[in-house]
């Protein structure tokens, strides 16, 4: 459950970002980078602010369809 989460809100914060550069300011930009910073470095520590958020509000990764 909690890799889907992660998924999704990355996915989410790309597109926002990416829309906010087209129609308010390129700066937003930014944003696009710092997520795929830190989908870079999650990917090469296993380290992820996200999952320890979503585990302290109780969400496990029971029942997860990929069987991670």
């Amino acid at each position: 459950m909690k890799n889907k989460i992660i998924h999704a809100f990355a996915g989410a914060m790309i597109l926002v970002s990416i829309l906010l550069s087209v129609y308010v300011n390129q700066n937003w930009l930014w944003l696009t980078g710092f997520v795929g910073v830190n989908l870079l470095q999650s990917s090469m520590t296993n380290w992820c602010l996200l999952d320890k958020i979503l585990g302290k509000m109780g969400y496990t990764n029971e029942g997860n369809s990929c069987g991670v």
